[in-house]
């Protein structure tokens, strides 16, 4: 079996331009618009193969590496017919495949997607929320039809209902066909000689509509809803598209959403904290009371369990969780500074600098492993 080089004519160490310039003199005397035998056909793709792996450099490098042009054992054509022929043919001349046929008017409608802002109540209970929008809709004069009352789409007298025409053109391999789309109708292969007045013969106009969305609980900021066949109308009477909500949650002035759980910041005085207290919040449930065991520290938590957001798809809601505050007073008058000082004695909890430094904190521990030394 000759190799790509032997194909091309060319040598193994030859430059892209030889390459190039080999496979364009191989391929007007091969290309079947000039050459219709069977065996020139066979040829050919050989031709454009070699051509389509020795052009490309990493295919090139793999090939005169392993003399595989694929890399697993394996050569061919891409799985039957010209292979990359089709791909290299448009490289060189513009592309004029076989005849496709007219199109069709009728074509599917965009998909639409917009944003709704909704507060975090919303998003924890769910809401019923009124759309309103400017959307693609089948034209109710014409139904789609494109065309005015009575009338009709007629074939094209300049493709005569194909969609394109041909034109020959002149290239390296000599005079050639090329197809190209029909500028009398576009393509479509049929002509609108009396639009509808209301769509201008598009088949859809833009209107306001106004929709009801249904809003389930759970959602957060970032989730899409689809509407399946709610987006804009398309051209000729074509289905809609999809339309597709993205959701935005307003931040909240009390709670931060953290997945399912809510958290919230409670501030208590210092006395409060000491003996213990009932805090009253208001949650989306109406209010509820949050229990302070006394003794409690800055930043202990209480939980107000299934008090939260909801799982998207139904299920066990999170939970409320309350960070406390403790607030030490800052602005003491006499009277004041003498109960705290009182208490202090009394709890044996008058702080100086000596005792901070005998009381087994970090720095004593420190001290005492360096006299160890």
């Amino acid at each position: 079996m000759s190799t790509h080089y032997e194909t091309l004519g060319v040598a193994k160490d030859a430059t892209g331009q030889e390459i190039k310039s080999a496979y364009r003199k191989l391929a007007r005397k091969l290309h079947p618009d000039v050459n219709p035998s069977q065996d020139a056909a066979e040829q050919f793709k050989l031709v454009t193969r070699a051509y389509e792996v020795l052009s490309d450099e990493q295919k090139r490098a793999n090939y005169d590496a392993t003399g595989d042009e694929n890399g697993n054992g394996q050569q061919g054509f891409g799985g039957g017919g010209f292979g990359g022929f089709g791909d290299i043919f448009e490289q060189f001349f513009g592309g004029a495949g076989g005849q496709q046929g007219p199109m069709s008017r009728t074509q599917p409608g965009r998909d639409a997607l917009i944003t709704v802002t909704i507060d975090l109540e919303d998003a924890v209970k769910g809401t019923v929320y009124p759309l309103e929008m400017e959307s693609a809709v089948t034209c109710k004069v014409c139904n789609g039809s494109c065309c005015r009352e009575g009338t009709s789409p007629v074939t094209c007298s300049i493709c005569h209902g194909a969609g394109q025409v041909q034109r020959p053109v002149r290239s390296f391999l000599g005079q050639m066909m090329t197809v190209e789309t029909c500028a009398a109708c576009r393509g479509y292969g049929t002509t609108i000689p009396d639009p509808c007045v209301e769509c201008n013969g598009e088949g859809r106009v833009r209107e306001h509509v106004s929709k009801q969305l249904n809003i389930p609980a759970g959602v957060a900021s970032g989730t899409r809803i689809q509407l399946r066949g709610q987006g804009e109308a398309g051209p000729g009477g074509g289905p809609n598209g999809n339309l597709f909500v993205e959701i935005d949650v307003r931040r909240h002035k009390i709670f931060e959403r953290d997945h399912n759980d809510l958290h919230a910041k409670m501030s208590l005085p210092m006395t409060a904290a000491a003996l213990g207290c009932e805090l009253k919040l208001e949650t989306f449930d109406g209010e509820q009371t949050v229990n302070v065991e006394s003794g409690a520290q800055d930043g202990d938590t209480v939980t107000l369990p299934g008090l939260g957001v909801p799982r998207l798809r139904g299920g066990k809601r999170g939970d409320i969780v309350v960070h406390l505050q403790v607030v030490t007073p800052t602005k003491l008058d006499a009277a004041q500074r003498d109960l705290l000082e009182q208490l202090a004695k009394l709890r044996g909890e008058e702080m100086t600098a000596g005792q901070v430094e005998q009381s087994g904190g970090m720095f004593a521990r420190l001290r005492d492993k360096l006299h160890q030394r």
